[in-house]
């Protein structure tokens, strides 16, 4: 039995402050690397992922794709979306 307990004798309130403090710094650090790299990424995504993301019905996709409203990229018969040009492809509606 593993024992996962952490004693705090002779730690001043200052020094722990200091030990949580350099733990979640680093967690956040961690965290925020690992969003830019997903941001910077060329994620490309399956007509159902895409359809999915984008709640919409595969023939809405395919008449997008056909009117040049997506761009869609192939290898043999399957079909991939670029996640950051289907963003780029959302428009603001006036009110």
């Amino acid at each position: 039995m593993q024992n996962n307990a952490i004693l705090l004798q002779n730690l001043t309130v200052e020094q722990l402050q200091q030990i949580i403090g350099t733990s979640v710094r680093n967690g956040i650090q961690e965290l925020q690397k690992e969003l830019q790299s997903k941001d910077n990424s060329e994620e490309l995504m399956t007509r159902d992922e895409t359809c999915k993301f984008l709640k919409i019905d595969s023939s809405t996709l395919w008449a997008w794709t056909n009117n040049k409203k997506v761009k869609a990229y192939g290898i043999g018969a399957r079909r991939y979306y670029k996640k950051s040009e289907l963003l780029e492809c959302l428009t603001l509606l006036k009110k």
